[in-house]
């Protein structure tokens, strides 16, 4: 290029200074090819060259003595010429220096053939940029298609800062960043000028919710994950914090001391117990080592963020495990007890647990009594405690042993009282008759309460003369009220003996003669089975049909709530007893109807013997004749006679 300016101008100098008379020449040489072509040319005359300008120019004088230089001068000095200027590549980095500002862009030389522009948009973080400062920039093109130089001062910013946040995820370098603005999951951070990732969960330790308050705030960070293929950086606050902790915990581990008292802060919560911070480490407060007393929750004690002093039970220095006590900094209850808590004592209590064999009165905290389900009630029918006690409630209840050493007390609510049974023949002498509550019912019988403490079981035998139950829940309820008399009474075993239907006559003393053997009766079939038929008689009882004494004439079988006639065929007044059958009623009036007309065979036989008596005795000698109509008359009796026998066989 420099050698081709250097020729021009050599040519240009020449013409100047050439004489007039060439020019003049020249310009007739250049005219005259003009004209010589409107000629003809002569015949056999010989055709010579055209002639042009400049033709007979000598590129090699210099006029104006300027000095020529030939092939190997040329070629030094070109590379000379292009040494000066700085040899750059798409996407280097390079610094560049401000040599000039418009309102829009900045100007700088980079040292190469001409100037870049970078719009001011990214020099907003150096508000006093001037001629003559330095910059780094990236070359994105170094020619684009309109020949221009393009270059970015952001892009070489972020190159920059991506090779510093690799460089400080290798070393685990603390940074510092500011963050920018919030997304979806966490903030934006800018680092180096580099905006990175903090998810929500590396914020802190703790869960945050409220992500604005971080907004335009610096703090440091841990780079904690990058990827190379789309330069995005991952940086964790939370990071720094742990390892805080981590130290703080190792320090105070290695102080740590059974028995140890330590000030910590209730950091959470749980139906437990709590975690408590000392500091940097975390111990748990089982919920059994708030208080002596019984909690059903750790916030009935204690308070988030409140802080106690707790002493330390046990630790595991490999898993970090702390176990902390808080009533253990306070002595025992049974080891203070007052003077008042001895035996014969009435003491007054919360129900604190409820157990199948009792409840636990809470008398002070963490001293506890149990009532026995045998020291609730005098009476000896059974209880359940579950039903009796409810949590929370208060009863008074007499002290009746006393074990400090063991930590067990026994108390009694029915002591309270006096015992019933000492009297007991006087208030429920035999015989006398009594209403009860229905309290409890069992498949053998019923248990009545008289009076708090006093009951006794009616025996399913006890409870109707006539009929027969299954189970007494065919006869009453709990809790309805029932009349019955006093059998018996055993006062050793606190037990009575009940009657319900001893309050009337026994019926089956009168109804013996009214329900005979044979006698028959109207009855309806109450229940039916395989096995027979209960059926309801008249005056309130019942019988028992056999299945096969329900067979009617026809072949069929008495259905349930069918009414016929039954005949009792047995009658036992002392196992309350009827046997019944219907069968027997129409079998019977055949065998009747079967005997009448065998006497009446037996009469008409004996009529005829008598007429062939007298017929003999009239006749003294007999005829063909006679002797026929006798012998009809003898088939006629060996007939009747075939006839009786074969009714006596059925």
């Amino acid at each position: 290029m420099f050698e081709k300016i250097i020729i021009k101008q050599l040519n240009a100098d020449a013409q100047e200074s050439a004489p007039a008379d060439t020019t003049e020449a020249t310009t007739a040489t250049t005219n005259s090819p003009a004209e010589a072509q409107t000629e003809v040319p002569q015949a056999g005359a010989e055709e010579s060259p055209i002639e042009t300008a400049h033709d007979d120019f000598d590129w090699s004088i210099d006029k104006r003595n300027v000095t020529v230089y030939n092939q190997e001068e040329k070629q030094k000095y070109d590379k000379v010429y292009e040494n000066t200027f700085v040899a750059i590549t798409d996407s280097t980095l390079i610094k560049g220096t401000v040599v000039g500002l418009t309102k829009t862009d900045v100007v700088l030389n980079i040292g190469f053939k001409s100037d870049g522009l970078v719009s001011l948009n990214e020099f907003r973080d150096t508000p006093g940029l001037k001629v003559g400062d330095e910059v780094e920039v990236m070359v994105v093109e170094k020619e684009d298609r309109e020949g221009h130089l393009n270059l970015s001062r952001r892009q070489a910013r972020i190159t920059r800062a991506w090779e510093k946040i690799v460089e400080v995820n290798k070393t685990g370098e603390v940074i510092t960043g500011t963050v920018t603005s919030k997304t979806k999951g966490g903030l934006i951070v800018d680092v180096f000028g580099m905006e990175t990732f903090l998810p929500g969960s590396q914020i802190d330790v703790k869960p945050v919710t409220d992500y604005d308050q971080f907004v335009g705030k610096t703090m440091e960070f841990k780079v904690v994950k990058i990827n190379e293929a789309i330069k995005n950086a991952v940086v964790s606050h939370k990071a720094l914090i742990e390892s805080d902790i981590e130290a703080q915990r190792a320090q105070i581990m290695s102080k740590l001391e059974k028995g140890q008292v330590l000030e910590g802060t209730v950091k959470n919560i749980t139906d437990f117990g709590a975690f408590m911070d000392l500091g940097g480490l975390d111990g748990l407060l089982y919920i059994t080592d708030i208080s002596w007393g019984r909690i059903s929750h750790p916030s009935e004690v204690l308070k988030l963020d409140q802080k106690i002093n707790v002493v330390v039970l046990d630790f595991d220095d490999e898993k970090k495990r702390i176990s902390l006590g808080l009533k253990q900094l306070t002595p025992h209850p049974w080891d203070v007890l007052p003077e008042n808590i001895k035996e014969g004592e009435i003491v007054k209590g919360k129900v604190v647990n409820i157990e199948d064999y009792g409840a636990f009165l809470e008398i002070l905290p963490g001293v506890e009594g149990l009532v026995h389900v045998s020291e609730i009630t005098w009476s000896n029918s059974p209880i359940n405690a579950k039903e009796f006690f409810k949590l929370g409630d208060e009863y008074e209840a007499k002290i009746v042993t006393l074990d400090k050493d063991n930590r067990k007390m026994s108390l009694s609510i029915k002591q309270l009282s006096e015992d019933p049974w000492s009297t007991i023949e006087t208030k429920f002498p035999e015989g006398s008759k009594h209403t009860g509550l229905v309290k409890n019912i069992t498949p053998y019988g019923v248990f009545v309460e008289l009076a708090p403490g006093i009951g006794g079981m009616i025996h399913i035998s006890d409870l109707s003369w006539l009929k027969r139950f299954n189970h007494p829940s065919e006869y009453t309820k709990v809790g309805e009220h029932i009349e019955v008399v006093i059998l018996g009474i055993d006062k050793d075993n606190r037990k009575l003996q009940l009657g319900h239907k001893q309050l009337e006559e026994d019926p089956w003393n009168t109804l013996q003669d009214t329900f005979a053997i044979g006698s028959i009766h109207e009855g309806t079939v109450i229940r039916r089975d395989d096995k027979g038929a209960i059926v309801q008689l008249p005056y309130g009882l019942e019988g028992f049909a056999p299945a096969r004494h329900l067979l009617k004439e026809d072949g069929k079988a008495i259905g349930a709530d069918e009414t016929s006639q039954f005949m009792v065929i047995e009658f036992d007044r002392n196992e309350k007893r009827i046997l019944l059958s219907h069968t027997r009623i129409w079998e019977q009036s055949r065998i009747h109807e079967k005997e009448a007309a065998k006497k009446d065979a037996r009469v008409e036989s004996d009529k005829t013997k008598k007429a062939v008596k007298t017929v003999q005795s009239k006749v003294e000698k007999a005829t063909l004749g006679d002797l026929g109509a006798l012998a009809e008359i003898k088939a006629k009796l060996k007939e009747e006679e075939k006839s009786d026998d074969t009714q006596k066989s059925e």
